[in-house]
Protein backbone atom coordinates (compact mmCIF):
# COMPACT_ATOMS: atom_id res chain seq x y z
CA UNK A 1 0.00 0.00 0.00
CA UNK A 2 1.31 3.43 -0.74
CA UNK A 3 1.23 5.68 1.81
CA UNK A 4 1.11 9.66 2.00
CA UNK A 5 2.30 11.80 4.68
CA UNK A 6 -0.08 14.69 5.76
CA UNK A 7 1.25 16.78 8.59
CA UNK A 8 -0.52 19.78 9.90
CA UNK A 9 2.18 22.25 11.77
CA UNK A 10 -0.57 24.26 14.06
CA UNK A 11 -0.69 25.07 17.71
CA UNK A 12 -4.01 25.77 17.78
CA UNK A 13 -5.30 22.44 15.38
CA UNK A 14 -3.30 20.67 17.52
CA UNK A 15 -4.68 22.24 21.03
CA UNK A 16 -8.46 21.08 19.40
CA UNK A 17 -8.86 24.87 19.47
CA UNK A 18 -10.19 24.70 15.74
CA UNK A 19 -10.52 21.81 13.52
CA UNK A 20 -8.40 21.44 11.36
CA UNK A 21 -9.68 21.63 7.55
CA UNK A 22 -6.57 22.34 6.00
CA UNK A 23 -4.96 18.65 6.54
CA UNK A 24 -8.28 17.62 5.21
CA UNK A 25 -7.95 19.81 2.51
CA UNK A 26 -4.86 18.45 1.44
CA UNK A 27 -6.07 14.44 2.02
CA UNK A 28 -8.88 15.06 -0.25
CA UNK A 29 -6.93 16.34 -2.90
CA UNK A 30 -4.56 13.45 -2.73
CA UNK A 31 -7.88 11.25 -3.11
CA UNK A 32 -8.95 13.12 -6.37
CA UNK A 33 -5.46 13.26 -7.73
CA UNK A 34 -4.84 9.69 -7.07
CA UNK A 35 -5.90 6.58 -8.75
CA UNK A 36 -3.65 4.27 -6.81
CA UNK A 37 -4.53 2.44 -3.82
CA UNK A 38 -3.01 4.78 -1.04
CA UNK A 39 -3.10 5.14 2.98
CA UNK A 40 -2.91 8.43 4.03
CA UNK A 41 -0.77 8.35 7.33
CA UNK A 42 -2.03 12.19 9.61
CA UNK A 43 -0.51 13.88 11.68
CA UNK A 44 -1.71 17.50 13.52
CA UNK A 45 1.77 18.48 15.38
CA UNK A 46 2.03 22.09 17.11
CA UNK A 47 4.76 24.24 15.38
CA UNK A 48 8.02 23.21 17.55
CA UNK A 49 10.74 22.70 15.39
CA UNK A 50 11.83 19.58 16.79
CA UNK A 51 8.15 17.97 16.84
CA UNK A 52 7.88 18.69 13.01
CA UNK A 53 11.37 17.54 12.18
CA UNK A 54 10.88 14.12 14.14
CA UNK A 55 7.25 13.45 12.56
CA UNK A 56 8.51 14.12 9.09
CA UNK A 57 11.18 11.63 10.02
CA UNK A 58 8.51 9.40 11.17
CA UNK A 59 6.52 9.36 8.70
CA UNK A 60 9.36 8.84 5.97
CA UNK A 61 11.90 6.08 7.79
CA UNK A 62 9.32 4.44 9.87
CA UNK A 63 5.99 5.23 8.06
CA UNK A 64 7.63 4.76 4.59
CA UNK A 65 5.27 7.41 2.94
CA UNK A 66 6.99 8.20 -0.64
CA UNK A 67 5.59 11.76 -0.51
CA UNK A 68 4.73 13.85 2.59
CA UNK A 69 2.65 17.36 2.57
CA UNK A 70 2.96 19.92 5.21
CA UNK A 71 0.31 22.28 6.04
CA UNK A 72 1.25 25.61 7.86
CA UNK A 73 4.11 27.33 9.76
CA UNK A 74 5.59 28.77 6.12
CA UNK A 75 5.00 32.38 6.76
CA UNK A 76 7.27 35.53 8.10
CA UNK A 77 6.30 35.05 11.89
CA UNK A 78 8.14 33.72 14.83
CA UNK A 79 6.42 30.32 15.33
CA UNK A 80 6.40 29.53 11.41
CA UNK A 81 9.38 27.02 11.34
CA UNK A 82 8.43 24.13 8.97
CA UNK A 83 10.76 24.91 6.29
CA UNK A 84 13.27 24.89 8.57
CA UNK A 85 12.43 21.47 9.90
CA UNK A 86 12.43 20.85 6.07
CA UNK A 87 16.28 21.42 5.41
CA UNK A 88 16.90 19.59 8.79
CA UNK A 89 15.62 16.60 7.86
CA UNK A 90 15.98 16.62 3.94
CA UNK A 91 19.56 15.63 1.73
CA UNK A 92 18.52 17.37 -1.04
CA UNK A 93 16.23 20.69 -1.25
CA UNK A 94 13.91 21.33 -4.46
CA UNK A 95 13.63 24.90 -4.72
CA UNK A 96 11.48 24.82 -7.87
CA UNK A 97 8.44 23.65 -5.94
CA UNK A 98 8.28 26.65 -3.48
CA UNK A 99 9.39 29.56 -6.52
CA UNK A 100 6.43 27.61 -9.09
CA UNK A 101 3.81 28.18 -5.57
CA UNK A 102 4.87 31.63 -4.83
CA UNK A 103 4.30 32.61 -9.02
CA UNK A 104 1.06 30.19 -9.10
CA UNK A 105 -0.21 32.53 -5.58
CA UNK A 106 1.00 35.91 -6.69
CA UNK A 107 -1.79 35.56 -9.35
CA UNK A 108 -4.47 35.77 -6.53
CA UNK A 109 -3.18 37.71 -3.17
CA UNK A 110 -0.02 39.99 -3.06
CA UNK A 111 1.28 38.74 0.45
CA UNK A 112 2.03 35.43 -1.76
CA UNK A 113 5.76 36.82 -1.13
CA UNK A 114 5.96 36.16 2.60
CA UNK A 115 5.52 32.36 1.89
CA UNK A 116 8.37 30.48 2.68
CA UNK A 117 7.45 27.21 0.94
CA UNK A 118 9.70 24.67 0.22
CA UNK A 119 10.24 21.12 -0.82
CA UNK A 120 12.85 18.55 -0.40
CA UNK A 121 14.38 14.62 -0.86
CA UNK A 122 14.72 12.25 2.00
CA UNK A 123 15.52 9.31 1.39
CA UNK A 124 12.84 7.63 -0.63
CA UNK A 125 10.65 10.49 0.03
CA UNK A 126 9.76 13.49 -1.19
CA UNK A 127 8.38 16.44 1.43
CA UNK A 128 6.60 19.43 0.01
CA UNK A 129 5.35 22.33 2.25
CA UNK A 130 2.41 23.68 1.36
CA UNK A 131 0.19 27.53 3.18
CA UNK A 132 -1.93 27.06 5.55
CA UNK A 133 -5.69 27.90 3.39
CA UNK A 134 -7.78 25.03 1.82
CA UNK A 135 -7.87 27.29 -1.76
CA UNK A 136 -4.07 27.87 -1.69
CA UNK A 137 -3.16 24.08 -0.32
CA UNK A 138 -6.03 23.31 -3.97
CA UNK A 139 -4.04 25.97 -6.28
CA UNK A 140 -0.45 25.52 -5.22
CA UNK A 141 -1.37 21.52 -5.42
CA UNK A 142 -2.65 21.75 -9.09
CA UNK A 143 0.48 24.03 -10.36
CA UNK A 144 3.17 21.28 -8.46
CA UNK A 145 1.55 17.59 -8.50
CA UNK A 146 2.29 17.36 -12.27
CA UNK A 147 5.80 17.24 -11.30
CA UNK A 148 5.32 14.90 -8.03
CA UNK A 149 5.01 11.46 -9.49
CA UNK A 150 8.26 11.64 -11.58
CA UNK A 151 9.99 13.12 -9.17
CA UNK A 152 9.23 10.15 -6.78
CA UNK A 153 10.39 7.74 -9.04
CA UNK A 154 14.22 9.62 -9.29
CA UNK A 155 14.14 8.95 -6.22
CA UNK A 156 12.87 5.15 -6.25
CA UNK A 157 9.92 6.09 -4.60
CA UNK A 158 6.34 4.17 -5.26
CA UNK A 159 4.70 4.67 -8.52
CA UNK A 160 1.89 7.32 -8.44
CA UNK A 161 -0.52 6.91 -10.85
CA UNK A 162 -3.28 9.83 -11.46
CA UNK A 163 -6.57 9.99 -12.62
CA UNK A 164 -5.50 12.51 -15.40
CA UNK A 165 -9.03 14.01 -15.67
CA UNK A 166 -8.12 15.60 -12.65
CA UNK A 167 -4.57 15.99 -12.47
CA UNK A 168 -2.04 14.72 -15.69
CA UNK A 169 1.36 13.90 -14.30
CA UNK A 170 4.27 14.50 -16.51
CA UNK A 171 6.66 11.64 -17.03
CA UNK A 172 9.72 11.76 -20.17
CA UNK A 173 8.77 8.75 -23.10
CA UNK A 174 11.23 6.44 -22.65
Amino acid sequence: MIKIGVITASDRASAGIYEDISGVAIAETMKAYLTSAHEIVYRCIPDVQDVIEDTMIELCDEEGCCLVVTTGGTGPALRDVTPEATEAVCEKMMPGFGELMRSVSLQYVPTAILSRQTAGIRGKSLIINLPGKPKSIRECLDAVFPAVPYCIDLIGGAYLECDETVIKPFRPKA
